[in-house]
């Protein structure tokens, strides 16, 4: 398949670059920095540019099957990048036609997921985490009132170690927000990329 990945050099991001390569698919990531991509791999095509411009967004999108969103809040970029980008994305989309099937990543804690995580992590999520929250809601609401395929993921806490294979994942509100490799989650989200199974749901994975 050809997959536009947006937030390819994140953690979570760049495992499903990696990961994408690896089974054979062809991958477009989107990246500010292009430099932070391994641009050796000739399935591989880097376009230059802020998920907040929809001249490379479109360009990104160009005869894709299928889109991968793991953008994050970080400490130079601007407030509410995350839900700004997806509706960038989520319009060029709209406007092209194609592709149809987005798979957005979020996080426990979001929307009815919110019984699912800690009181420590809820008390974060109302003062030190609070637009970052903010912004994966209104993320979330423009996704599922788009008319795309999409699928959420909604991982908990995020580590960097290697794949292990051993997660819990669906809609059961249950599945608490334990930690997980983003490795794992990239695993998790690249099946979304072709499975129904959550079409139009948001399953957790811990």
């Amino acid at each position: 398949m050809k997959i536009a990945v947006f937030g390819a050099t994140g953690g979570t991001g760049n495992q499903v670059v990696k990961q994408a390569l690896a089974a054979g698919h062809q991958v477009t990531a989107l990246a500010r920095d292009p430099g932070k991509l391994d641009t050796t791999d000739p399935n591989l095509t880097v376009v230059a540019g802020s998920v907040l411009d929809a001249a490379p967004v479109q360009q990104a999108l160009q005869g894709t099957d299928a889109v991968v969103v793991s953008l994050g809040n970080t400490a130079n970029n601007p407030d509410y990048i995350v839900s700004q980008g997806t509706q960038v994305i989520l319009d060029a989309m709209q406007a092209l036609g194609q592709p149809q099937r987005i798979v957005v990543v979020s996080s426990l804690g979001v929307g009815e997921s919110k019984d699912q995580v800690p009181f420590a992590f809820k008390m974060l999520m109302k003062t030190a985490l609070r637009k970052p929250m903010e912004d994966k809601e209104r993320q979330e609401a423009l996704v599922k009132s788009s008319g795309l395929d999409w699928i959420i993921v909604r991982p908990g806490g995020l580590t960097n170690g290697p794949a292990t294979g051993q997660y819990k994942s669906g809609l059961d509100p249950k599945i608490g927000a334990g930690q997980v490799a983003r490795a794992d989650v990239a695993a998790f989200v690249l099946q979304q990329v072709t499975d129904d199974t959550y079409l139009h749901k948001a399953p957790a994975i811990s």
